[in-house]
């Protein structure tokens, strides 16, 4: 398995030659071209995340994974979708997810009401991954590690809109996961980071700080 960063929230999952594509958003990367494109997970409605993916869904009939009100979007702009609501598993050719809750709004570009924000929890060749979509700290992160126990963690760090690096820093103390992923910085001047001190932190507590190159 491989994990690609695209930039913001954007990723990249290969397994076994398929592609997932986790909120699209593809400003950071212009040149990328999906590839054998299986499934598309989108965390809410914002545009810096729905990005690109009702124009990927059509182009490569892979189908858009949301919460049930942005699905039913997605499909009444011409994509396939799959609507689901928090909490219970689905099951994948390549593994299986959950949506989990996010503290956040969402809505889309045109002022439609787009549901519930959500992260997701990934189970892929035996390696748990969470990604925290936009979100705050919030303790049902404690409910994540918990329960899901995840590897690898994908965590806002920009602030503004989302947690900052010293509650990101938190959250992966609660989530438990050993390896952090930050995202959602540095895209604009509101997010703007120094993300050496995300990884100075993140050390400090023992985890191991991930910091992807665009791919």
């Amino acid at each position: 398995m491989n994990i690609n960063y695209l930039g913001h929230s954007a990723f990249d999952i290969e397994t076994k030659g398929k592609h997932i594509l986790i909120d699209p958003f593809l400003v950071s990367v212009p040149n990328y071209r999906p590839e054998n494109v299986y499934n598309i997970f989108v965390t809410h409605g914002h545009s810096d995340h729905l990005g690109s993916a009702i124009e990927i869904s059509k182009s490569t009939g892979a189908p858009i994974t949301a919460v049930f009100e942005l699905a039913n979007y997605c499909a009444e702009k011409g994509a396939k979708s799959i609507g689901l609501g928090l909490g219970s598993w689905k099951e994948y050719s390549w593994g299986k997810v959950i949506l989990v809750p996010a503290f956040h709004s969402s809505s889309t570009s045109d002022g439609k009401y787009a549901g519930c924000p959500c992260g997701f929890v990934f189970d892929i060749e035996g390696q748990v991954i969470y990604h925290a979509g936009d979100t705050c700290l919030n303790s049902e992160m404690k409910v994540i590690g918990e329960l899901y126990r995840p590897d690898i963690a994908m965590l806002p760090v920009g602030g503004t809109y989302t947690m900052d690096i010293e509650h990101a820093v938190t959250a992966s103390e609660w989530l438990g996961a050993s390896e952090i992923i930050p995202m959602h910085y540095n895209t604009f001047d509101a997010i703007k980071v120094d993300i050496s001190e995300f990884e100075r932190q993140i050390r400090e507590i023992g985890k191991i700080p991930v910091v992807k190159s665009i791919d």
